[in-house]
């Protein structure tokens, strides 16, 4: 298990988000990685890059299979700082991977989202990031699609995983991954 890279998870939408849950689940039933669990006790959508500096930072433990996982009262970007800051877990996460968020993120949403705040704070300190969105469309998106996202996303992470090893992984940029609604049906959700 030490020779595992270390994926730590964080959203927006809070801990007990479907698109978190799924992705994490997935990420675990590989048995690849270690997964680490760093996210918000409640939704924190369209916080931006907001952080909490007038007050502590409350962190419990979550359980979530497979996974090491605390909830945070904080912001996307408290607890990636967190995350990644060794006082919850003693090792720094070889990527952080920020979602699935229910909605899209592109255009102008970016600024605004706090799942890519979650990424982008990894980025500020030189920890490769990728912000995962699922354009979730009422009536039509089903609880798992979530699932099939996270798959859709494996080969990416993968990709990113072997690049980040190998050193060649480019650290003046984050990843921001949009998703479409009938992610089954796109040519990036077949494998």
């Amino acid at each position: 298990m030490e020779n595992q890279p270390t994926i730590m998870v964080t959203n927006d939408d809070g801990i007990d988000a479907p698109g978190l849950r799924a992705l994490v689940q997935v990420l675990v039933s590989t048995r690849r990685f270690q997964v680490l669990v760093c996210a918000p006790d409640s939704e924190q959508s369209a916080v931006s890059h907001s952080i909490t500096w007038r007050h502590p930072i409350a962190a419990r433990r979550v359980e979530i299979e497979g996974a090491t996982a605390y909830a945070i009262a904080g912001t996307p970007a408290d607890c990636t700082s967190l995350g990644i800051s060794k006082s919850l877990f003693p090792l720094i996460p070889d990527l952080v991977v920020s979602g699935i968020n229910m909605g899209s993120n592109c255009g102008y949403h970016i600024v605004y989202s706090g799942t890519v705040a979650g990424a982008r704070e990894a980025f500020f300190n030189d920890i490769p990031a990728i912000s995962v969105s699922y354009d979730w469309f009422g009536g039509q998106s089903k609880v798992e699609n979530f699932t099939l996202a996270a798959e859709a996303c494996m080969p990416i992470i993968t990709a990113a995983l072997v690049e980040i090893k190998k050193k060649t992984y480019p650290l003046r940029c984050f990843l921001n991954i949009d998703l479409p609604t009938d992610v089954a049906n796109n040519k990036l959700g077949k494998h």
